[in-house]
């Protein structure tokens, strides 16, 4: 019960510190936290921190697949998930299958997805990885279409960026699920090295077709969580034209000393004219613990003279 007299506590001083635009979302938020907690408390599912043993696991083979996490909830995250894309399409194009269709952004457009940087579940999987002052760097969502082919989503040598995967339809491997290479993160090794030079043309070197790589396939069903290194190699095989999932972007905080090469990396992956780095949801229901995931990026640099010359962003934003 300290837990949840901490919880309740911290809760409660933030309402009384915030304007009053902020405190029906905070007081929402207190009773989310504490109905959670005491479920918890009744399963004896207290602390929500990784285990020893998943921590040796991902580090080891580059993912983790946390099973059943959020299925009490996925209705209200997919409902939201909708909203956003919906929202989006409304301003941009329709989805009709022939192609991906990416949201960036998605979390950070939508109060109650963005309410996921705050929940004890992620805090506890994340910080367990990455530290507890880890940076929240970005999201998207999609509906995916076909095939994906193998490839990592970085290759941050000396510093730990994870993906957290969240996919909102059952999948397996006649579906599109999720294909992962279990130990290709462990760059310098010469394991890695093989990987990384065959599988992206997998015909070319090995004689057979992506989708027969020897790989670890993840089914899904709605609720489960996948956690990967950026530097894992993925894919996809045998996908419908509408798969929805949606992930978040995060990482070890970086040293002073260290903030030009996360400036280096970042702006590849920002390809709008921006004024602020996170959308406006995140921003506006952001709390002080929720803020010292963001500052970091909020203070990198000057968003909007830096992006100018790129294309208006499409903004969305949901309650």
């Amino acid at each position: 019960m300290q837990r949840f007299h901490h919880v309740m506590y911290k809760n409660v001083k933030a309402v009384a510190m915030e304007s009053d635009q902020n405190r029906v979302y905070l007081v929402h938020k207190a009773v989310l936290a504490a109905v959670f907690i005491c479920n918890n408390l009744m399963r004896g599912e207290f602390p929500i921190k990784l285990s020893q043993q998943q921590v040796e696991f991902f580090n080891t083979f580059g993912f983790l697949k946390l099973t059943g996490m959020f299925k009490d909830d996925i209705d209200d995250i997919t409902e939201a998930f909708e909203r956003v894309l919906q929202a989006y399409q409304e301003k941009s194009t329709i989805h009709d299958g022939s192609k991906r269709t990416m949201v960036g952004g998605c979390v950070d457009s939508s109060a109650r997805l963005s309410a996921l940087l705050d929940d004890p579940r992620i805090l506890g999987a994340c910080s367990s990885l990455l530290g507890d002052d880890f940076i929240y760097w970005g999201s998207d969502g999609n509906y995916y279409s076909g095939d994906t082919g193998w490839h990592p989503d970085g290759q941050e040598e000396n510093h730990l960026h994870i993906k957290v995967a969240f996919y909102l339809d059952p999948l397996d491997g006649t579906n599109g699920a999720l294909r992962v290479i279990p130990g290709s993160h462990r760059m310098g090794e010469q394991y890695a090295k093989d990987i990384k030079r065959t599988v992206m043309n997998s015909e070319q070197y090995l004689g057979i077709h992506g989708s027969e790589v020897p790989a670890q396939v993840l089914d899904v069903i709605p609720g489960d969580v996948l956690i990967f290194d950026h530097r894992t190699f993925h894919s996809a095989w045998n996908g419908s034209t509408l798969r929805r999932m949606f992930t978040m972007n995060l990482c070890r905080q970086y040293p002073e000393d260290k903030l030009d090469e996360l400036r280096s990396m970042i702006v590849n992956h920002v390809s709008s004219h921006i004024t602020e780095y996170y959308g406006i949801q995140m921003r506006e229901t952001a709390d002080s613990e929720r803020m010292k995931h963001l500052v970091t990026m909020l203070g990198l640099m000057d968003w909007d003279k830096q992006t100018k010359h790129l294309k208006e962003k499409i903004y969305i934003s949901v309650d």
